[in-house]
């Protein structure tokens, strides 16, 4: 669009306007570079109502125009509240009224997601068909006025059409649900007061209006829920999740409060969700302090309930490791009587069996926690077995956390290696082309390098050669294998690791005998020579010897891992951590991707390992 069209439709100057178009009468009908906007979308986008007159006047067919969002002039003149000119628009097409832009929205929706009531009022009063736009629209006016709470628009839109209240958009949520999560107390009691039944109404999740609220601890949204209907209060989300659940899973303390002294949510303390976690369960491992405390001084919450990994709080708190929340909850958890799951009587019936899991998942260790009979072991020995035994599944699971670290540290190293190699590729590609000292210029060695008859070139013609196709060789090969099994990756990235080492190194000897090209021979630049082939082979041995070093305190490491898990092993042949071993030791002979890693396991403490 030209310029001063530009500024004149912006600044609403019509008589500048009007020169413009004399000039050139085609200058009308330019439209915006990046947005494809008319002058007048300009005009109603500014409210400049004169010249927008004009503009229909000359041209009305410019009302229906569009532009990349294929919006129309109405849409802008509805989304910035400019009453009067859309008044003028829909007078010279009331068709216009109708049109959708890129997104299905109708320019209600667009005044409604604007809070511009004067013109939803119109348009509602005139043109109530508009709704009918949106039936087969999963987000309707009436979500996006709910959500950003504008009290006065939701109201006209329900006297409208009030089924549009239990419309679901396409997370399954209601504008209720939007309501309550926002906190917009008027709109909920509106539509509550509209529907009571709305407050069960559930997503995609299972979550109600109720659980929104809770999970947002928007603590008037919940009395007012609950003040008109209790049915809400013991739904479960798709996870089994209460709305206790949820406030204490967001960490709403005020939410848990109110719920706990306003409700007899006693089975709600107790009930576990899809894991077996009760909302003590949630506090602990969340280290949330004052939660815990609350729950476990305030209500009679059974502090030892066993979720379905066999864990009561108290195992939860210490098996996340030790912080200042851990030291503060464990005294707390201990004074309500909390104990370790090794710690309850014996025969307790909340749990029955404990699947002891390894990095095979065929091989799996079933505990049977009956109440033993006479001529089974003591009762503290089955339940210090089963301690023993949930100790192992944690670790197996902690193993199982750094095998998909590894994994995914070998792909880093591999992409990485691929950038690097290209990048040497590219390097010595170009000094190759383009080859020290220069070529001649003419004569009948045109093209020819001038200083090709130099040992020192010729080392370095070689050496950027090996480089080159030593960096394609890894390169291809990267890009063309696709090892899906760890200890595959491993020889791949090891192997492609060393090329590497090599193509390094001859692109470093490369460069220093170029240096030693283009260098002037003399006196005063002998040591210039000594200088660069110091610091070019003594930065690359100090790295590789460096490395070697690493690499063989970590094989020392490796076998001295060995030598005391083989000592372990025949210490308790019979043990359950050497029948775990033995399965993975199996699993490793089968190929399978869950063996374990020598080197990852006697790395631990050091947190890496060299190739």
């Amino acid at each position: 669009m030209d310029r001063r069209l530009y500024e004149a439709s912006v600044r609403g100057e019509v008589p500048a306007f009007l020169d413009l178009i004399k000039e050139d009468e085609d200058l009308i009908n330019q439209t915006t570079y990046q947005t494809s906007n008319s002058v007048l979308h300009i005009a109603a986008k500014f409210g400049n109502l004169d010249l927008a007159t004009e503009i229909v006047k000359q041209q009305p067919e410019m009302v229906s125009a569009v532009n990349e969002k294929m919006e129309t002039p109405l849409h802008e003149a509805c989304r910035e509240g400019h009453m009067v000119l859309m008044e003028l628009l829909l007078a010279t097409d009331p068709r216009v009224a109708y049109k959708l832009n890129l997104h299905n929205e109708s320019v209600l929706f667009v005044a409604c997601g604007r809070g511009q009531f004067n013109l939803v009022k119109l348009l509602l009063a005139h043109r109530s068909w508009l709704l009918l736009l949106e039936d087969d629209r999963p987000t309707t006016s009436l979500h996006v006025a709910a959500s950003a709470g504008y009290f006065d628009i939701v109201k006209e839109i329900l006297k409208t059409q009030p089924d549009l209240a239990s419309r679901k958009d396409r997370h399954g949520c209601s504008p209720l649900h939007l309501a309550c999560s926002k906190g917009h107390l008027d709109i909920t009691r509106e539509l509550l007061r509209l529907e009571p039944d709305l407050s069960s109404l559930q997503d995609k999740d299972g979550k109600t209006p109720l659980h929104s609220a809770a999970s947002k601890g928007r603590v008037n949204i919940l009395d007012e829920i609950l003040s008109t209907s209790l049915d809400s209060a013991e739904m479960v989300t798709e996870q089994g999740e209460t709305v206790l659940h949820l406030a204490v899973k967001n960490n709403q303390y005020e939410a848990v409060r109110y719920l706990v002294d306003n409700l007899n949510i006693t089975n709600l303390l107790n009930m576990p969700d899809k894991d077996g976690n009760t909302v003590l369960h949630l506090a602990s491992a969340g280290k949330l302090t004052a939660m815990v405390t609350f729950l476990v001084t305030k209500t009679n919450i059974d502090v030892n309930a066993l979720n379905r990994k066999g864990f009561t709080a108290l195992d939860v708190v210490e098996i996340s490791g030790s912080s200042s929340g851990t030291l503060q909850l464990i005294p707390t958890l201990q004074e309500a009587g909390g104990k370790r799951c090794d710690q309850l009587p014996p025969g307790s019936p909340k749990i029955h069996r404990l699947t002891i899991q390894t990095n095979n998942p065929e091989a799996s260790i079933l505990v049977d926690e009956r109440p033993p009979s006479p001529v089974q072991p003591s009762s503290r020995s089955t339940t210090s077995m089963a301690h023993r035994h949930n100790r192992r599944r944690h670790s197996s699971g902690r193993r199982e956390k750094q095998r998909k670290l590894h994994m995914e540290g070998l792909t880093n190293v591999r992409n990485t290696i691929v950038v690097v190699a290209v990048l040497i590729a590219t390097v010595t590609f170009a000094a190759g082309v383009s080859p020290p000292g220069g070529v001649h210029q003419d004569g009948p060695l045109i093209g020819k390098s001038a200083v090709g008859r130099k040992t020192a070139f010729k080392v370095f013609m070689v050496c950027n050669n090996i480089a080159l196709f030593s960096s394609l060789g890894i390169v291809i090969v990267l890009v063309s294998v696709i090892p899906f099994r760890r200890k595959k990756m491993m020889k791949l990235v090891a192997a492609t690791h060393k090329v590497m080492w090599v193509s390094v190194s001859f692109m470093a000897a490369a460069y220093i005998a170029a240096s030693w090209v283009v260098t002037p021979s003399g006196k005063g630049t002998k040591w210039v020579r000594v200088a660069v082939l110091s610091i070019g082979g003594g930065c690359v041995m100090f790295i590789f010897v460096g490395l070697m070093i690493m690499l063989t305190k970590h094989w020392l490491r490796k076998l001295e891992w060995r030598r005391k898990r083989e000592g372990r092993k025949k210490a308790s042949p019979n043990s359950s951590i050497s029948r775990v071993e033995d399965d993975l030791h199996y699993s490793r002979k089968k190929g399978s991707s869950y063996s374990s890693n020598s080197d990852m396991e006697s790395s631990e403490k050091e947190g890496i390992h060299p190739f």
